[in-house]
């Protein structure tokens, strides 16, 4: 048995390399650029995507939030690209996640740089936590009153209103009048392909 698990694990490294160089080659990125983000050498990074250097955890997690994936998805095998991306009403279905209720708006892979998502931020909702991230963020008030605390700023919306903000301020998004709001969001968590078509 822990040869197996050995073995399997001896297989994702090996294939990590090369799902990173492909990570980067997607953003059009260089490897000075990812060294920036990540606080990683040039030159460690090189050995990752070579297969010459086993990567660590915390090199491995520090990558995969410059990257604005998930951890998992470094083990993930490439994708065939899609071109399109259908999600029906009754695939419709609510997860919970940072104190909201979501539903993604398209099921596409990370050949598309838009994440759209249809959410609902519960009245009751309690936290002080700001969420800053890489990209940009477009958000779109269905029903509710909704603040929108950015950096400094409070900003209240109602149905109708929609905003447009770097995900890199400080935000956090709440429901007013004891009412729960619903809200269309679509972010871009790399928007550097969408630049980089244009040059």
């Amino acid at each position: 048995m822990n040869g197996e698990f050995s073995d399997g694990l001896g297989m994702d490294l090996a294939t990590i390399g090369t799902r990173l160089r492909g990570l980067r080659r997607e953003r059009g990125w260089r490897l000075e650029d990812l060294a920036e983000r990540t606080g990683l050498s040039k030159a460690y990074l090189s050995r990752l995507e070579s297969g010459e250097r086993q990567p660590s955890l915390t090199a491995l997690f520090g990558i995969s939030r410059a990257y604005g994936v998930s951890f998992s998805a470094l083990f993930e095998p490439e994708q065939d690209p899609q071109n399109l991306a259908v999600v029906r009403a009754d695939e419709d279905g609510f997860q919970r996640g940072n104190g909201l209720l979501y539903s993604k708006l398209s099921n596409g892979s990370m050949t598309f740089n838009l994440r759209p998502l249809r959410i609902v931020v519960p009245a009751e909702r309690a936290g002080d936590t700001l969420y800053q991230h890489e990209g940009e963020q477009w958000l779109y008030v269905l029903s509710g009153r909704l603040c929108l605390e950015l950096g400094d700023e409070e900003l209240v919306l109602g149905p109708g209103d929609a905003a447009h903000f770097d995900a890199d301020n400080p935000h956090k998004l709440s429901a007013l009048d004891g009412q729960d709001a619903e809200v269309i969001l679509v972010a871009c968590a790399v928007p550097y392909l969408l630049l980089k078509s244009y040059l």
